[in-house]
């Protein structure tokens, strides 16, 4: 595994810890007219093109990174890249002595065949001093690289001073990246290929193959794509250039409706990508700080939808969905041909096959697309989108998924995210309420709840949710990060999900009415973790 370069890019995005690869399926464009590689990430196992004017000498930058980059995740990922290297040299010093060896055997096997041999040893002399000048060149070349001004980009003095010819790498290269905090700074390591490659360096597929056929590619910032009927894999890049948080903005004008936990932080990292946003809220004094960042004020929803390309809206429950489009001054009296409406509310699928109708009867283009996340997940753009309904709509939001969320599934015709998304939250509420049930009986049984918790976060259950859900409990803060009235209206449409196909859901039944009896202690507008109080009074 022998070096041959070390690089670092540096992008704009959220925290991550990552590495990755530079082979691109066959059937994944490259964006045009960029010079770029194609890098999968460590721990989060998606990938993305990364330019290459954004590489930059790792070592020049190394302690300027971790000046400015103090946190902890970010530490790690400094310690994981030079575990790393120490390993590739490691490697690459048991090479060279095996090569040594090898080469010492050969030596005297060829003294002892061939005896009058001193004339061809004295030319190995000195072909072996000629190429260890060169490579004592190379090195002071490498060396002083990073010191170098001038116009060339890092990439071509890279280039100019690698032994190897300029252009693309080799496709087996590979490639180790990490991120950290509001700015990403990789690493880019270049090595020859071995044998027997690292399991997390191949390209990771789910598929689901019943009907309707669902194809996952966990290409995180990139958009995924369901081939329904046939169950075939299509994966496209987005039409805007994601580059590890670097995203090219739509240039349609984007209104959102609706400035909640979820919605303020969607639009605050709209914004932040450059997207051109006309924001709405029922209480219009959420909109000034969207305002003084750049946001323009629509005075209704109908004004947003008629002024805007694409509209979204994101309210709390199945009656504020409907009011907002059918009720006065709402969004159907904005929407004519052409127009675009995408509903990010958890709902139930015959509200949002209602909502779909009376949208395309008026001309207009509908997509659902409910997400998966909390307060936290949606400021730092983390969220999981699901989508049904119109596909190319789905396509044309692709810069405002990328921004807002880490990954977006489509899934088909309209109606089938919602369930999706009452599942999902019906499988966390249950667990929250399980969680909660556990950590009382600890406690009346005489049990540590810390230890508790310290037992289960190096288990199989263990997870960020978890242990953010548990310390909240500990700590006695229940600040909302999912509001507890909205995990219980979720489990109650799941519930009801359950009823129309005849399937039986006695565990969300049971977790139901362990939140309604948390609602009865005043603790709606508390996060959901304050289902523990349902237990304790």
């Amino acid at each position: 595994m022998a070096a041959v370069s070390l690089r670092l890019v540096r992008a704009a995005g959220p925290t991550e810890t990552r590495r990755g690869i530079v082979n691109p399926p066959k059937d994944l464009k490259k964006p045009r007219g960029k010079k770029c590689f194609f890098v999968k990430f460590f721990g989060t196992e998606d990938h993305a093109w990364i330019k290459v004017e954004q590489l930059k000498p790792y070592h020049a930058h190394k302690e300027e990174m971790i000046k400015i980059n103090k946190g902890k995740r970010f530490q790690q990922a400094v310690d994981a890249v030079e575990e790393f290297l120490r390993r590739a040299k490691g490697k690459d010093q048991t090479s060279s002595h095996n090569s040594a060896d090898d080469k010492n055997r050969r030596n005297s096997s060829e003294e002892r065949s061939r005896p009058n041999s001193g004339d061809e040893k004295r030319k190995l002399s000195l072909s072996e001093g000629k190429v260890k000048k060169n490579m004592g060149e190379g090195k002071k070349r490498v060396s002083s690289g990073s010191s170098e001004r001038g116009s060339k980009s890092p990439l071509k003095r890279a280039q100019e001073q690698s032994p190897r010819k300029r252009g693309r790498p080799p496709k087996d290269e590979k490639v180790l990246t990490f991120g950290g905090r509001y700015w990403f700074y990789f690493i880019v390591f270049w090595f020859q290929p071995v044998k027997d490659a690292d399991p997390h360096f191949h390209h990771f597929l789910l598929s689901q193959t019943e009907k309707p056929a669902v194809c996952y590619q966990a290409i995180t910032k990139k958009l995924k794509i369901c081939e329904e009927e046939t169950g075939s894999t299509s994966i496209q890049a987005a039409d805007s250039t994601a580059v590890n948080g670097s995203i090219t903005p739509t240039d349609k004008k984007i209104g959102f409706l609706g400035l909640g936990l979820m919605g303020s932080g969607i639009v605050s990292n709209l914004l932040k990508m450059g997207h051109t946003v006309t924001v709405w809220n029922r209480t219009a004094e959420k909109c000034d700080l969207f305002i003084q960042e750049g946001a323009r004020l629509g005075r209704t929803p109908a004004e947003v939808v008629s002024t805007c390309d694409i509209t979204f809206a994101c309210v709390s429950d199945p009656k504020a969905a409907k009011d907002l489009v059918l009720g006065p001054s709402g969004v159907l009296q904005g929407i004519r041909p052409g127009k675009c409406y995408v509903d990010m509310s958890t709902v139930d699928a015959d509200t949002v096959t209602e909502l779909a109708q009376v949208i395309v009867s008026r001309g207009g283009r509908f997509l659902e697309a409910p997400v998966s996340g909390n307060q936290q997940l949606s400021n730092d753009g983390m969220l999981v989108i699901l989508a049904a309904g119109d596909r190319g709509l789905y396509e044309d939001c692709s810069s405002c998924f990328q921004a807002m969320g880490k990954t977006s599934f489509f899934l088909g015709e309209v109606g089938n995210a919602a369930k999706m998304m009452l599942i999902v939250n019906m499988v966390q509420g249950s667990f929250m309420a399980t969680i909660a049930e556990g950590l009382t009986l600890a406690q009346v049984t005489g049990q540590s709840q810390q230890t508790l918790l310290d037992i289960l976060n190096q288990g199989q259950l263990a997870s960020i949710f978890l242990d953010q859900k548990c310390q909240n409990i500990l700590q006695g803060n229940f600040k909302p990060d999912f509001y507890l009235k909205y995990i219980q209206k979720d489990l109650r449409l799941a519930i009801a999900l359950g009823d129309a196909v005849n399937h039986p859901t006695p565990m969300a039944a049971a977790a139901n009415e362990v939140y309604k009896r948390a609602k009865a202690l005043d603790q709606s507008d508390n996060d959901m973790s304050a289902v523990y109080r349902a237990y304790i009074h």
